[in-house]
């Protein structure tokens, strides 16, 4: 038998980080732990992680339900995803929670070398929505610190604008020294998406996370088909769970690439359907973190290191916050590297 309970942490950015969703200063998230009633003192850590205007999940109630979810804790574990479809974060925390405690409560989901410290994931460096000279001095930092892989978030400034930032960074970093990739967080309208994929174009763009809003299949597919820029499907997956329903996105937009945050989608097993999914219709893909704490985010590199994608992955958030839980996680050289550290978790505990 089983028992849970939950903590709320509430988890404060370094500086304001902008999307086209607005500016984030702060995010709440909350910790799952999981111990058995024979074994008291090994503890399973899991992390349910939301964002507001995002997460499906992001609810008013959301905290009801992940009380209730504690206090039943073996029903929950019995049949996860299908008790819990429409609180996807709660089912990753809970199979995370649950996967920490059969390795004996110690943080390590996946052994691997990248567990051993003999091998770190590329990862790209993030640059979030501000003004343009702040957008650019970031940028410089990323390339000091060794990322040829730059995210850039898009949608939210004047158009004009992120068109001079692109030509600006393009005359000292040509296509093949550095790597662009846009998120647009569904900012532009389906009626003008191609005109403004057409003028990010010239600038050698990897490709661009959700021009459009999702829901728009009709729309997604034109530009899927159409766009000079590759398209990646994000926030176009939320939602999604069952495997046929997965196959028919997929298969009716024809995206170039799909984009996995297991906090949003249900959990490593419903993100595995996806990327059976993806390979099932020959489309690339990457992970990346839905602004988790290290808690979350270490069980996510875990498993994405299993996967053995070799594109840069999403996963270098856990440097955003002044009050993150000090783990064995570290950025060097644009990899993420798990070290010999040691957890220090009295903070949430």
């Amino acid at each position: 038998m089983f028992k849970a309970r939950y903590k709320k942490y509430t988890l404060t950015f370094k500086s304001p980080s902008g999307t086209s969703r607005g500016v984030l200063t702060e995010k709440d998230t909350y910790f799952i732990f999981l111990t058995r009633e024979n074994e008291p003192h090994v503890v399973g850590i899991g992390e349910c992680s939301t964002i507001k205007g995002l997460s499906i999940d992001a609810r008013s109630h959301y905290e009801e339900m992940l009380r209730d979810v504690c206090h039943d804790v073996n029903t929950y574990i019995a049949e996860p995803n299908k008790e819990l479809y429409e609180w996807p974060s709660i089912v990753f925390g809970l199979e995370m929670a649950f996967k920490d405690l059969e390795n004996g409560g110690k943080r390590i989901l996946y052994p691997s070398s990248f567990l051993e410290s003999k091998e770190g994931m590329p990862i790209n460096g993030l640059i979030w929505m501000a003004d343009i000279d702040t957008m650019h001095k970031e940028l410089e930092a990323k390339i000091k610190a060794g990322y040829r892989c730059i995210k850039i978030k898009v949608g939210n400034l004047e158009f004009e604008n992120e068109l001079n930032l692109l030509k600006e960074i393009r005359k000292s970093y040509p296509a093949e020294k550095l790597e662009i990739r846009l998120d647009a967080n569904g900012a532009f309208k389906a009626a003008d998406a191609l005109d403004k994929l057409e003028a990010l174009s010239k600038y050698h763009i990897h490709s661009i996370e959700q021009p459009i809003r999702q829901g728009k299949w009709m729309d997604m597919e034109i530009i899927c088909r159409e766009s000079p820029i590759p398209i990646a499907l994000d926030e176009e997956l939320i939602g999604i769970y069952d495997k046929s329903d997965k196959e028919m996105l997929v298969s009716y937009i024809r995206p170039q690439y799909l984009i996995f945050k297991p906090s949003l989608l249900g959990g490593f097993a419903s993100t595995e359907e996806w990327i059976e999914t993806a390979k099932k219709f020959d489309v690339d893909w990457w992970v990346t973190s839905a602004l988790e704490s290290n808690i979350g985010l270490n069980a996510i590199a875990q498993w994405t290191h299993t996967l053995n994608n070799k594109l840069p992955q999403g996963l270098g958030t856990g440097q955003l916050y002044t009050n993150n839980i000090p783990s064995p996680l570290k950025v060097e050289d644009a990899r993420l590297w798990h070290k010999q550290d040691e957890w220090d978790i009295t903070s949430i505990i």
